[in-house]
């Protein structure tokens, strides 16, 4: 077990004012006040650095810039810490700060510049050893002046071998984690995923599903399955389920199965804190109750798993003015903390707002893989795409080959590549299983005695690998033909599972792309809004005026126009109901008419009192937030269309955001202490994936309903919320 430093033992040099950093290339001159600026203007153009007013104007600045950093001394980017919108260092800075000292002085002279050099001429035991000299912005500044080939070579030769029950990481070896989401958490769907890839090979790494529903039930429910999966067939891997880390605490002291502890990271203390409310402080507690209490405690070396992805400061608008890349490298920071089984780096999940084409994709993956191993992480990738960008299939799997050629210690594996719980597209136990093949890479030392004794794989004498006659046979864990046909209908869109070589046959991949075709058509369409007009809605309007801006720029359609804000004043209602596009018109189109009658009954029923319906086209969450000011409900329930993913029926599929106003609140001091941020202005709980294939929308209506009056009942969402729900059974149970 790693013994934890306090954040206050860690030394961080005093920030001083913004040095003004200067070159001239031919005859112009170029000046960049302050580290954070010069740092972003290094990089490629990326959407989210664009956004922000932080990329390159063009190639010759961008130069300019790099040259500057090339440059730079170590020791003075030590010596310049990067501060939040006060003038702070703030903890996700200052975990970053713990590094070998006495290494670093050794190598403190050297510039950006002469460090890449010794490196790309260096050893991976040179290159595994100055990595614990380096704090996060010095591997930012690295990632910045290195091209493709370098971005490649240099994490190659390095090794990071973790250990639960598989030992992962080791040379030679790729291995993955296998990810059977389902929209309805629906366990028979479940079980299927499971059983097929693994007779795909896949799943030495981890078996994790990311729930449709968090609460600590579903959360208990789902790990007690994956348990019993694991046991039947004896895999040699280990489960997680990916709910938020208070929740997976919650349900490890109702004796679920927690063997592996999940939580997605940011590098700012105020998107970590504020959105997804966590602090540095309780993930240190967290990792000693599992040290302590986690069920591989004592067997495993690491037990925690960590993702980030470049983009969710900037989505946020919480970046502290510094950019995409280097609050990746911040995330590192914070994870090596930890010393964590995996890390996945998941950039392209947000889409078109941070990442708008498959070149942006591809770099971006590039750099945060060499920052996660230089750092000394277990870096796996999770190259993803979302329909509302510009990036593709193509684009995704190129970026793939080029993270294994780069020495990925694990990709992810969802069922063809098509992730419908979340909407986007990475890679399929199919993809996984090409790499292997392309670049001579095995399973996990244990997992492939297993899957050898099961003839998924082959291995000669000599060591090679091949697939087994039992590859992509999923039959091989059910026991009759009935009970696998039982199992196949609780996924009746799954296009099929026959295989041509490790991919899948080319009637399957039809069925795919045409689906993909099916949801991008989802994206641009627009709210018509006469087939609306029997619900009496207000409509109001965002700063997003056109598509275009939209999909590109999510903070216009948080916002609400000066037009339509001036009409609004404080109404001090109950419930306030909002209905917007999101990313699917057809979303709203294909449910609202079952959904909102039943929404609206249900809250009538226990004479809460309801604003006026609102509809805004061009809309995204954060703006419920501008209404609540504006209007002061106590509850704001958010309906909006999800990114469209995977089959073409769920592009038209809605999502509910019930978003507490704390301003008025009672409960307002308990939220501060919970979440550990003094400027909690609201609360949310999610309901996903409501359309036809998963919560039909008569059924969401009610189930919405509930919720809300839960949510008002106790003052309460979110996981702050789950948390006095589970206590309160817990107390039942007693009586």
């Amino acid at each position: 077990m790693k013994i934890i430093k306090s954040l206050e033992d860690i030394f961080v040099p005093a920030p001083g004012p913004d040095e003004v950093y200067a070159t001239s290339l031919l005859d112009r001159q170029f000046n960049f006040k302050g580290l954070k600026k010069l740092l972003g203007a290094a990089d490629i153009s990326k959407a989210g650095d664009r956004t922000a007013g932080l990329a390159a104007k063009d190639e010759m600045e961008r130069e300019a810039a790099r040259s500057i950093l090339s440059g730079l001394s170590l020791q003075h980017i030590y010596d310049t810490p990067l501060t939040d919108g006060s003038g702070r260092v703030d903890s996700v800075m200052r975990a970053g700060y713990e590094i070998d000292l006495e290494l670093f002085r050794t190598i403190a002279t050297m510039t950006v510049g002469q460090l890449k050099d010794h490196l790309l001429a260096s050893g991976g035991a040179e290159v595994e050893r100055l990595g614990k000299a380096l704090t996060p912005v010095m591997a930012s500044a690295l990632a910045k002046i290195m091209d493709v080939h370098e971005l490649v070579f240099i994490p190659r030769k390095i090794s990071k071998p973790t250990r639960a029950r598989t030992l992962i990481g080791l040379p030679g070896c790729l291995s993955f984690r296998l990810q059977p989401n389902h929209p309805k958490d629906d366990l028979d769907a479940i079980s299927l995923l499971v059983y097929t890839d693994l007779s795909l090979g896949m799943g030495d790494c981890l078996i994790g599903v990311n729930p449709s529903e968090g609460s600590v039930d579903n959360v208990s429910r789902i790990l007690h399955h994956l348990d019993k999966l694991r046991r039947e067939t004896e895999a040699p891997s280990q489960i997680c389920v990916l709910g938020h880390v208070k929740t997976q605490l919650a349900a490890l002291d109702q004796g679920a199965p927690v063997e592996i502890l999940f939580q997605s990271f940011a590098g700012t203390e105020r998107t970590l804190t504020e959105e997804f409310d966590v602090t540095v402080e309780f993930m240190d507690r967290a990792y000693a109750i599992m040290a302590e209490r986690g069920p591989l405690a004592g067997r495993a070396d690491q037990f925690m798993y960590f993702e980030t992805g470049q983009g969710s400061e900037m989505t946020y608008r919480k970046h502290d003015g510094i950019d995409m890349t280097t609050c990746e490298a911040l995330c590192y920071g914070l994870c090596r903390r930890y010393d964590p089984f995996m890390v996945n780096n998941a950039t392209g999940f947000i889409g078109p707002e941070t990442h708008l084409n498959d070149f942006e994709l591809m770099v971006s993956t590039l750099q945060d893989h060499f920052m996660g191993k230089i750092l000394g992480l277990p870096m796996g990738i999770s190259p993803s795409y979302t329909l509302h960008s510009q990036s593709h299939l193509e684009g995704q799997q190129m970026a793939v080959q080029l993270a294994t050629a780069a020495g990925a210690n694990f990709f992810m594996d969802v069922y063809l590549g098509a992730d419908r719980m979340l909407a986007h597209f990475v890679n399929s136990g199919h993809d996984d299983q090409t790499m292997r093949e392309i670049y001579n890479r095995n399973p996990a030392p244990e997992f492939l005695r297993w899957a050898v004794d099961r003839g998924i794989f082959e291995q000669t004498p000599d060591g090679r690998v091949t697939r087994g006659p039992n590859w992509g046979n999923p039959r091989l864990f059910i026991s009759s033909d009935a009970e696998f046909q039982r199992l196949r209908e609780s996924l009746p869109n799954a296009p099929g599972f026959d295989n041509a070589g490790p991919r899948p046959v080319n009637a399957v991949q039809r069925v795919l792309r045409a689906n993909q075709a099916v949801g991008r058509e989802a994206v641009h369409s627009d709210l018509r809004f006469a087939e609306l007009a029997s619900f009496n809605f207000r409509t109001l309007s965002t700063l997003a005026v056109a598509k275009v801006d939209h999909l590109k720029n999510p903070e216009l359609g948080s916002r609400l126009s000066p037009e339509s804000a001036a009409t609004l004043t404080p109404e001090h209602r109950d419930v306030q109901i909002v209905v917007t596009d999101g990313l699917s018109a057809e979303a709203v189109h294909h449910n609202i008419s079952d959904l909102l009658p039943v929404l609206q009954d249900g809250l009538a029923s226990r004479d809460f009192t309801m604003g006026q319906p609102i509809l805004v086209p061009y809309g995204r969450v954060k703006l419920v937030e501008a209404l609540g000011e504006a209007l002061k409900p106590q509850l704001l329930i958010l309906l909006v269309g999800e990114r469209p993913g995977g089959d073409a029926l769920s592009s038209r599929s809605l999502s509910a955001y019930l978003a507490i106003r704390l301003a008025d609140s009672s409960s307002l001091p308990e939220a501060i202490r919970y979440s550990g941020n003094a400027s909690i202005v609201y609360e949310y709980t999610l309901i996903t994936n409501i359309y036809a294939g998963g919560l039909p929308a008569v059924e969401a209506g009610s189930v919405v309903a509930e919720k809300a009056m839960e949510i008002l009942e106790h003052q309460a969402a979110g996981n702050r919320l789950e948390d006095i729900l589970a206590r309160l059974e817990g107390v039942n149970e007693h009586l």
